[in-house]
């Protein structure tokens, strides 16, 4: 588990302006990479999202330890939410292969070309202009994530009837029923 001091907690906000740890816009000192689908864009209900070609995330089962779990750094979208590994799709990137690409970035699993985990389902959230898909899949024998990049402060299994109990992001709180709906007929 990761910790951070109370130096690094907070960032240097305007004079006389508060920013909680949780809003904190400080970027990490290296950055990955920038990639084609890396960005902004707004979607049909007037929000903004990463991903100019949407974007996808994996919900990783261990059927022994649960749902590999992503506590986000502070700089990123929903810092300090906890969510799974994922992030923007690439120009012409399938969305299960963007789900894979981005785990391993984060997390170290599954191997790249997703030999590992059997998918089981993909849930789609559709906002017309821009679309986030959720790969549901399952673990073929145990694996051990690393924090890879800086995008993660932590990685947890979680077993599924407690992820509730975490500071979930937003968009994982507000699809958790449906994705456990899908995952319930593979338990």
């Amino acid at each position: 588990m990761s910790t951070m001091s109370s130096s690094e907690e907070e960032t240097s906000p305007a004079e006389g302006e508060t920013v909680s740890p949780a809003e904190s816009t400080r970027l990490p000192e290296s950055l990955p990479p920038r990639r084609s689908g890396d960005g902004w864009t707004v979607g049909s209900d007037g929000e903004k999202h990463w991903g100019l070609n949407g974007a996808a995330g994996l919900m990783l089962i261990d059927p022994e330890r649960g749902v590999l779990m992503q506590h986000r750094a502070l700089w990123s979208v929903a810092g300090g939410t906890w969510g799974f590994p994922g992030g923007a799709r690439d120009v012409g990137e399938a969305a299960i292969d963007a789900a894979i690409r981005e785990s391993f970035e984060e997390a170290g699993v599954p191997d790249p070309n997703g030999e590992d985990v059997d998918i089981l389902d993909c849930h789609v959230l559709d906002l017309g202009t821009w679309s986030y898909t959720t790969v549901i899949a399952v673990a073929r024998h145990r694996l051990d994530p690393v924090i890879s990049d800086p995008e993660s402060i932590e990685l947890r299994w979680v077993p599924l009837d407690q992820l509730r109990e975490l500071d979930l992001h937003p968009g994982v709180a507000a699809s958790l029923p449906e994705l456990e709906e899908l995952l319930a007929p593979h338990l």
